[in-house]
């Protein structure tokens, strides 16, 4: 049987668009994007090293050998960890392809990190509950380009 690859199952998505969600500090009184007060400067989230660590103490199999950006693939899903190259960082953009079985992941790295995060697709914060349908109509969209 031959290897199984997310290229082989979505064959070219990892060239595709990707659905993106941007991972940092948020004021903790705001329930809706809309909350957030213009002023409002996020502080970092932690080192590299440390937020790496997190990371991978969430999601082991990530690939750091680039460590300004990490890679998870797995059969139906891949997402990329867009950290910057500053040692200090305030925020992480993930950017996300495949199936819902990556959605538990999106949460477990929030989850280590405590953090929050906003769904590109929503332009809200990222909400589990509605995460599935933000990822259908992304891949609605890449569908419609194909």
């Amino acid at each position: 049987m031959p290897h199984v690859t997310s290229d082989t199952i979505f064959p070219g998505l990892l060239q595709k668009m990707s659905w993106d969600i941007f991972i940092q500090q948020f004021p903790d009184g705001a329930q809706r994007v809309t909350e957030i007060p213009d002023t409002f400067t996020a502080p970092p989230i932690g080192r590299r090293d440390e937020v790496i660590s997190k990371i991978r103490t969430a999601l082991p199999q990530t690939d750091f050998s680039d460590p300004a950006w990490g890679v998870l693939r797995s059969n139906d899903y891949s997402i990329e960890f867009g950290l910057g190259d500053e040692d200090v960082l305030y925020g992480i953009t993930l950017h996300v392809r495949g199936s819902d079985a990556v959605l538990p992941q999106i949460s477990k790295v929030l989850g280590v990190l405590e953090l929050r995060a906003i769904d590109s697709w929503t332009g809200e914060f990222f909400d589990p509950a509605i995460a599935p349908h933000s990822l259908a109509r992304w891949r609605s969209y890449i569908d419609e380009e194909s």
